[in-house]
């Protein structure tokens, strides 16, 4: 029998109402499994979504030189832009995609920016696809409502109250979004190639919009298994924070991406992290289930470093991104 990632219904946290702790149950049963899940029912409009994708196409059918000039070294210490084809590595190896790089839009004058603090500052956006930028920061500000809600259900889950991340952790969460582009294969060399290769997210939570193409999949206990597209949905998955809050508990699971069709494949991960300074501990009272470093796809622990979020990003970034290092710091 096909092993299948569970279907969550998360209305009740979306709107605060009965049946919350049997949703936060389901959560968390997932999360002791997998740590991946689609949820239904979860609020983001989907004219939004329609919106997001074709002004995402619009960008992406630019030439190379014209994406180019909105590219990530321009960003600078926001981490914002564009990267083309293998600009980006995944255990040293170059992945099979381009995209897009967005964050919280803040202005020159935000005392964050102000200070130089590495991943805030603005986006880039073309002046003459006005709508891309509507589009990319409304659904941002959705998706961000939805990660609040799922950050409910998953203290819920584990005991505790519903705000407890929000009061430690989430209140002003770091929100990293990225548009991927997979190209169709041309070759068969790139046949072989992973759009991107096994890894795991560095923050607490990641929910996943994709297109139709498939090519997710997920290393559950019993092996790789596909993460396939679902109507109205989104595909959620726990990070290394999470990961190292919960002691093990809830691990992050490895995941990587082949475009095995025909056409492009588009993907839209927001990623709902910790703010940049908070220090990251274990809850009080979890039982831990101890560290799994030696069975990681990077051998790397989650649980020994020392410092905040935004120390363990930026070493992170320094392995995707090395040329953009120095700009990050």
């Amino acid at each position: 029998m096909t092993e299948v990632l569970p279907v969550i219904d998360v209305r009740s946290l979306i709107y605060e109402s009965p049946g919350m702790q049997v949703t936060a149950d389901e959560i968390g049963r997932s999360c002791r499994d997998t740590g991946f899940f689609y949820v239904k029912n979860h609020g983001v409009p989907k004219d939004l979504e329609l919106k997001l994708e074709a002004e995402s196409k619009k960008f992406f059918a630019r030439s190379l030189a014209e994406k180019m000039h909105y590219s990530m070294e321009k960003g600078g210490r926001a981490w914002r832009g564009y990267f083309q084809v293998g600009a980006e590595l995944t255990s040293n190896q170059p992945d099979l995609k381009e995209g897009v790089y967005y964050g919280t839009e803040l202005s020159e004058h935000h005392p964050l920016v102000v200070q130089k603090t590495p991943m805030h500052g603005a986006n880039l956006f073309p002046n003459d696809q006005p709508h891309l930028r509507t589009a990319v920061l409304d659904y941002m500000a959705a998706v961000t409502d939805l990660g609040h809600a799922l950050m409910k259900g998953l203290a819920l889950s584990l005991g505790l109250d519903a705000d407890y991340f929000n009061r430690l952790y989430t209140n002003d969460p770091l929100i990293l979004f990225r548009i991927f582009s997979y190209p169709a294969a041309k070759s068969q060399v790139e046949q072989s190639q992973w759009g991107v290769g096994e890894h795991t997210d560095y923050g607490v939570l990641t929910i996943l919009k994709q297109d139709q193409s498939g090519g997710l999949q997920v290393k559950s206990r019993r092996g790789w298994i596909e993460a396939p597209p679902i109507e109205d949905t989104f595909v959620c998955n726990i990070g290394d924070m999470l990961d190292r809050m919960t002691g093990g508990l809830y691990r992050s699971t490895p995941h990587r991406v082949r475009n095995k069709s025909k056409g492009d494949r588009l993907s839209f991960p927001l990623f709902f992290d910790p703010n940049f300074f908070a220090e990251v501990k274990t809850i009080e009272g979890i039982e831990k289930a101890g560290d799994d470093v030696d069975e990681r796809w990077d051998k790397s622990s989650v649980h020994n470093f020392e410092g905040t979020y935004g120390n363990y990003l930026l070493n992170k970034v320094s392995k995707v991104f090395p040329e953009l290092v120095e700009k990050t710091r």
